[in-house]
């Protein structure tokens, strides 16, 4: 049995930093790479100054998503104490006070909105709007069938909206839906993994969970997988860097994604694709695959 978490001579729980690395969520920066899409399909990925920019955004979302992670653990510490896995999280495991979290991510979220506000004020406000849709979501969204998983995909296309305002171009239309849509499939598919491995117990530690079953799941992620490939193969020959690019050449990268989002299923029914992040970070693969579709893409493109 775990026992209890040591404390300081003051009574506060110890902690190391090694903790706070932990709860501020560092792996799961990689969401954030969804702000680089905009440089990467607009063509100014050649321009320092546009990259400067991009990466500045990038940033800023990763220090305003760390203080949400931050006041999300500070609020669902007793829920994640029933959790297999997140009972070890640096919070629920009494390591670090929740109080101390939240101050923190009160810290993090204050930088993070002035530092939007310096690389172009309207980001400022897609930053606000994140954190209150955010909050929205801890508060009451994620207990809403369907639109639990519609917020997530929100959040990816905020993220989308950022990139391109940072830089200073129009978001594309294409790449908003693709965006979406590969975000919702992945929401849906997330909720496939926790009904699987959390069996009867999974509502205990996520209420909506009671309102899905695994041959609805399915039917949803069998879909958007369908819908989000049609989506991505329009998008590479209809789309202005489609016609910029010239030639078909684009088109050709829907193998990339065919296989990535195969794969990612293929590792959610073997109950190891629960997160798309550590999916991603630890399956050779499916890594390797992203890497040579952003390649083949920037070949093309630039």
């Amino acid at each position: 049995m775990q026992g209890r978490a040591a404390v300081t001579g003051t009574g506060e729980p110890a902690f190391s930093i090694a903790d706070w690395i932990q709860l501020v969520r560092v792996p799961q920066w990689i969401k954030n790479f969804f702000v680089l899409a905009p440089l990467l399909f607009s063509g100014e990925a050649t321009r320092l100054t546009e990259v400067a920019r991009a990466f500045a955004a990038f940033t800023m979302f990763c220090l305003l998503a760390s203080a949400i992670y931050l006041w999300n653990d500070a609020a669902d510490a007793a829920a994640d104490r029933a959790h297999p896995t997140k009972r070890d999280r640096p919070i629920a495991a009494g390591r670090i006070a929740p109080r101390h979290a939240r101050t923190v991510g009160a810290v993090l979220a204050a930088a993070a909105l002035v530092f939007a506000w310096l690389i172009a004020p309207p980001l400022a406000l897609i930053a606000l709007t994140y954190l209150g849709l955010n909050v929205l979501y801890t508060v009451r969204l994620k207990e809403m069938v369907l639109l639990d998983v519609f917020a997530l995909a929100a959040f990816f296309i905020l993220r989308l909206l950022a990139g391109a305002t940072a830089i200073g171009v129009r978001p594309s239309i294409w790449l908003l839906l693709c965006g979406g849509l590969l975000a919702l499939y992945l929401g849906f598919t997330k909720r496939r993994h926790e009904l699987s491995t959390m069996g009867s117990g999974s509502a205990e530690h996520r209420s909506v969970l009671s309102h899905y079953s695994p041959a609805f799941l399915d039917q949803m992620s069998g879909v958007l997988l369908s819908v989000t490939v049609v989506s991505y193969i329009l998008y590479t020959v209809s789309s202005e860097t489609a016609r910029n690019a010239g030639d078909d050449l684009l088109t050709y990268s829907t193998v990339f994604v065919l296989y990535g989002v195969f794969r990612y299923l293929y590792l959610v029914h073997l109950r190891d694709g629960g997160s798309p992040t550590r999916t991603l970070l630890t399956d050779r693969a499916l890594m390797v695959n992203v890497i040579l579709w952003v390649a083949y893409c920037a070949w093309v493109i630039y």
